[in-house]
């Protein structure tokens, strides 16, 4: 028999029960993939840019204008709320006179950073998830499927290779399916990670080197 030639719903009425979590494993998979791509299209993920400027406002000690300037940005841009937290550090510093903590800084800067993670890989764990549980779930209808094409075999008042391939075929499209939707799911989340895991490298140099920058700043105006 030509798969091709058999329409999509026709495919899954043959799937039998298990098609219904399929599709429901598909539509979620879809629809969080969805969600995801609009989130990280939406929010800018650039930092390099943001740290080059905030450091010229550093170096000036201006760092009021370095606090609005990311203030401005942390709607959209993820690295403004993370840099802009050091900032806050340096003016709370600044204003109390204290000595520049380079561990209050790092920590306000990786607590920032972590939320903004967080909020990036929100559905993460649900494409792994549906990426392993798709493909048990279509091995689950294989099986179910087989089961009731034997027993059609013996309850068959003649047996021929028409009626054993015909069941096995049928009992297969749900292995297909589950595999489909696992390789989807598995692949997005292959992306979104890649995506995020470059951005905390990327919120990771630019804070170290500001930080850096700061603790070079703070020394001398003290000697």
């Amino acid at each position: 028999m030509n798969t091709s030639s058999i329409p999509l719903l026709e495919l899954f009425k043959l799937g039998g029960v298990i098609m219904w979590p399929l599709l429901f494993f598909s539509v979620a998979v879809v629809a969080i993939s969805i969600d995801r791509i609009i989130f990280l299209l939406y929010h800018n993920l650039r930092i390099d840019d943001l740290a080059e400027k905030v450091s010229g406002y550093v170096e000036k000690r201006d760092y009021e204008s370095a606090a609005e300037y990311l203030s401005a940005l942390t709607k959209r841009h993820m690295g403004a709320r993370i840099l802009l937290k050091l900032v806050q550090q340096l003016q709370q510093h600044s204003k109390l006179g204290n000595d520049f903590s380079e561990y209050r800084a790092e920590r306000a800067c990786e607590t920032e950073a972590m939320n903004c993670i967080n909020s990036l890989e929100n559905g993460f764990n649900f494409l792994t998830a549906l990426g392993s549980i798709s493909p048990l779930t279509g091995f689950l209808g294989t099986v179910t499927g087989m089961i009731s094409a034997f027993r059609s075999i013996a309850h068959a008042a003649e047996i021929n290779a028409q009626i054993v391939a015909s069941g096995i075929y049928e009992a297969l499209i749900t292995t297909v399916f589950g595999l489909v939707i696992s390789i989807v799911a598995m692949i997005f989340h292959s992306i979104f990670c890649h995506i995020v895991d470059k951005f905390a490298a990327r919120a990771e140099g630019a804070c170290s080197g500001l930080i850096a920058q700061l603790a070079a700043l703070t020394t001398g105006t003290s000697e």
